[in-house]
């Protein structure tokens, strides 16, 4: 099955930090562009940042710029987006996927040009 699986979600406190991870299954990402979303509950999907294949990062939601670096290490078919100085409004179902029409990162991101979603990883910042 081809599609990416996303990892390292769970409970954290204000103030602290998450590294999420998305491994790609069933095909190379090498060459695609790859974005981070979110979904929040009650809130439409949201863009949060881009990795082009040579990794450079451009990050979309303005609440994060500043907390969030994105990475990529091919050899390991993974992306990892890290998040600092977690707020409880960053609370949602994070996702990857690749947008196979790109290498490089557009502006805005278009969600619907990215596929090969995952179920998510759960991110829920209380005290």
């Amino acid at each position: 099955q081809v599609q990416f699986v996303e990892s390292g979600g769970g409970l954290v406190q204000p103030g602290g930090s998450l590294r999420l991870s998305c491994v790609a299954s069933g095909f190379f990402l090498d060459y695609y562009a790859i974005g981070w979303f979110r979904q929040a509950p009650g809130k439409e999907r949201e863009g949060v940042l881009c990795i082009s294949d040579v990794n450079g990062v451009r990050v979309y939601a303005d609440s994060v710029k500043g907390r969030v670096t994105g990475s990529r290490d091919n050899a390991k078919n993974t992306v990892y987006l890290q998040i600092d100085s977690l707020k409880p409004e960053d609370t949602a179902v994070y996702y990857c996927a690749a947008n196979l029409m790109r290498r490089s990162c557009s502006d805005p991101l278009i969600t619907h040009e990215h596929s090969y979603w995952g179920q998510g990883t759960q991110v829920t910042v209380s005290s």
